[in-house]
């Protein structure tokens, strides 16, 4: 399956060593080692330097959104489901100094406050069977966009405009619709329920969507226009049902659900909801802004809120299995190129493991074969034991640069003294 996999992207590349650079680079993501980048990836593949690894993500030619496609096509061909849901997130990587493209202060749900971070919005597709990461979008902030230099500094496309997350998200679901991906849904989170110009262009499709919005999100019924949050006080006791929002660690999730029908714009057909999620325990209530070309039962709409959590699973088996955040790159060609390739890492994962699970099912005494699993063994039978020779020639070649570049840090910070 792998060397399918891989075969599908080979003729993205011109030339037969970046190809096996980035078949040796999508392996050593699915390594298990304690750091991946190129130093470590390309002592993995027994390269002398990591030259290789550094090339094929800065100057080799090769197209990564061409590759993307090729991800997108690899993923629904092994995962394809009509109630499929398309999932849009974003995901923030911590980092340090200025010089990494999109870096600057804000704010990522990775450490829960501002941060010096980078941020970017992933689509990812949620099947029955399996989810992956499909598409890709690095947020670049206006800080960036407002200052050429910086942004010609980094690689990025002089026509690139300040585009918000949204807009992103926007963006990957048509490229991914107009593919003709299979999928009937799409969820997310407040940051792209609240946008009506992304509710619109989903709407103008035909593809229902269950977003979430903010309490204070502005809803109109038949009484009138009011905050989400005042209408549950307007929700009968009988129409709360008691429903799950799929498995979780610890078994099922469930939840209180009620909907409300609401008005959408009077030019679309279509049939528009509010739907409440009430914590059994806390009482805290969440809100969903809902909108499908035909009507459909509450069971629907639980079942598409619910899978907007398999993104969160994606961005932890993407980052903890295939060093989807270990990049150590700084320019936008680069990044993309990363990304992609871990991408395509974690998606050899979930359709492996989706395949196992269809094709030899599990015994009743051991869970479905998962990810993380999958990884092991496959590290296991992929592994490539080094001689001593090569450990020491790596052990030089870290000391040697390293030394390099303390070098130049102390002459620099000496040229800055006065």
């Amino acid at each position: 399956m792998f060397d399918q996999l891989t075969g599908r992207i080979a003729g993205r590349f011109a030339r037969v060593e970046p190809r096996r650079h980035a078949t040796a680079l999508v392996l050593g993501l699915l390594a298990d080692l304690p750091r991946k980048n190129c130093w470590t990836l390309a002592e993995h593949a027994g390269d002398s330097t990591p030259d290789g690894m550094q090339h094929l993500l800065h100057r080799a030619k090769w197209d990564a959104d061409a590759v993307r496609d090729d991800l997108r096509a690899y993923v629904v061909e092994h995962l394809a489901d009509d109630e499929a849901v398309l999932v849009v997130d974003e995901t923030g990587d911590l980092k340090k100094g200025t010089a990494t493209v999109g870096v600057q202060r804000q704010y990522t749900g990775t450490a829960g406050r501002i941060e010096n971070s980078q941020v970017a919005v992933y689509l990812v597709y949620s099947a029955a069977c399996g989810h992956a990461a499909i598409d890709r979008a690095l947020y670049v902030p206006r800080s960036w966009t407002d200052d050429l230099d910086r942004c010609r500094t980094a690689g990025i496309p002089e026509d690139l405009t300040f585009t918000t997350k949204p807009v992103l998200a926007a963006r990957m679901i048509t490229r991914a619709l107009d593919a003709g991906t299979p999928a009937r849904w799409v969820a997310g989170d407040e940051v792209y329920g609240d946008n009506p110009h992304l509710r619109a262009a989903l709407e103008d499709r035909r593809t229902g969507y269950v977003l979430a919005v903010s309490s204070t999100h502005q809803v109109t019924t038949v009484a009138g226009k009011f905050p989400a949050k005042a209408i549950v006080a307007k929700i009968p006791k009988r129409a709360w049902q008691r429903r799950s929002a799929g498995a979780g660690a610890k078994g099922e999730r469930y939840y209180g659900w009620a909907q409300a029908d609401i008005h959408g714009p009077a030019d679309r057909p279509g049939h528009w909801w509010l739907l409440v999620r009430r914590n059994r325990r806390s009482g805290e209530l969440a809100f969903y802004r809902c909108f499908s070309p035909h009507s459909v039962p509450l069971s629907d709409l639980v079942r598409v809120a619910g899978r907007r959590w398999t993104v969160e699973e994606t961005f932890q088996a993407g980052k903890g299995l295939a060093g989807l955040d270990e990049h150590q790159v700084c320019r936008w060609t680069s990044w993309h190129r990363w990304v992609t390739l871990a991408m395509l890492a974690h998606a050899f994962l979930a359709v492996t493991a989706a395949a196992e699970r269809r094709d030899h099912p599990a015994p009743d005494d051991l869970i479905p074969l998962t990810c993380n699993e999958i990884q092991r063994l496959f590290t296991t039978l992929t592994s490539r034991a080094h001689d001593l020779a090569h450990r020491l020639r790596w052990s030089h070649w870290r000391r040697r640069h390293q030394a390099r570049a303390r070098d130049c840090h102390y002459r620099r910070q000496a040229a800055a003294q006065p």
